[in-house]
């Protein structure tokens, strides 16, 4: 039965192309058009106008990000692509980078971002805002639970244009859900505008196929900036370990550098 639907749907694909495309395009475009248009308010998470305190709690967290991941010359050129209501922005410019700025497709959290004094933040469209940007143009390139709302064969132009504009040694800081981690699909089916998945295997695969010299890893484990946060971090130790056994009795191997996390932080290098 599965083979025989199949071979019918592959069908109808060949004979009418441009008509199956153009059917797909609008149906994603009536879903996101209206999950997108109240991204914040339906998700139960509205900022309150001017309320910079909001975003304190996510700070030694993303301070953290900066200091591992970011250039340490704060002159570089950064653009967060579906930046949000402007979180990395605030805290990159807190840590003394200025050439910054960010595009989110979210009217509502591009609207909380100019609230929050965060002018660096515009609306719009990410592959569009991307195909008008020259070669060689940005420094670092940063998509922050952003690439899993792609369909397959959306994520490979973007990641084109990436490379495109990335400057030689370059570099294009990830953050999306684990699926390699024993919580990543609830992350994964926690957002209903999520379309992929990934592992540090297929983030890899992805990136090098793309022409990118170097793909880097990581866990997204707990970051230490009090006392709950440092027992957290003291748990996680254990129980990671309690995770590789487990693969290791498994596989018969014991990978240390695998990434349990529900999400993933990759860096990818352009050469």
């Amino acid at each position: 039965m599965g083979y025989c639907l199949l071979t019918t749907f592959l069908s109808g694909y060949d004979e009418n192309p441009p008509e199956y495309k153009e059917k797909m395009t609008s149906e994603r475009s009536v879903y996101r058009s209206r999950i997108y248009g109240a991204y914040s308010s339906a998700r139960d998470r509205p900022l309150a106008p001017d309320m910079i305190e909001g975003l304190k709690p996510r700070l030694p967290y993303l301070r953290r990000l900066i200091q591992k991941l970011m250039p340490t010359d704060r002159t570089c050129s950064v653009f967060d692509l579906g930046c949000g209501h402007g979180a990395l922005i605030y805290a990159l410019r807190e840590a003394g980078y200025r050439n910054v700025r960010g595009v989110d497709g979210s009217s509502e959290q591009v609207a909380a971002a100019k609230r929050l004094g965060i002018a660096e933040v515009e609306a719009g469209d990410i592959l569009d805002t991307l195909a008008q940007m020259g070669d060689a143009s940005v420094d670092v390139i940063v998509t922050f639970d952003v690439i899993e709302h792609f369909t397959k064969d959306e994520l490979i132009p973007l990641v084109d244009h990436i490379f495109r504009i990335l400057k030689s040694g370059g570099r294009w800081i990830i953050h999306s859900p684990n699926c390699a981690g024993p919580f990543g699909v609830r992350v994964f089916f926690g957002d209903f505008t999520h379309e992929l998945a990934f592992t540090p295997e297929s983030i890899d695969q992805l990136l090098r196929a793309s022409g990118f010299a170097r793909v880097e890893c990581y866990e997204d484990r707990p970051v230490p900036h009090g006392l709950k946060s440092t027992i957290r971090l003291s748990l996680w130790i254990p129980i990671r370990i309690l995770l590789l056994s487990y693969l290791a009795v498994e596989t018969g191997f014991f990978d240390r550098k695998a990434v349990l996390s529900q999400n993933l932080l990759a860096v990818g290098y352009k050469g």
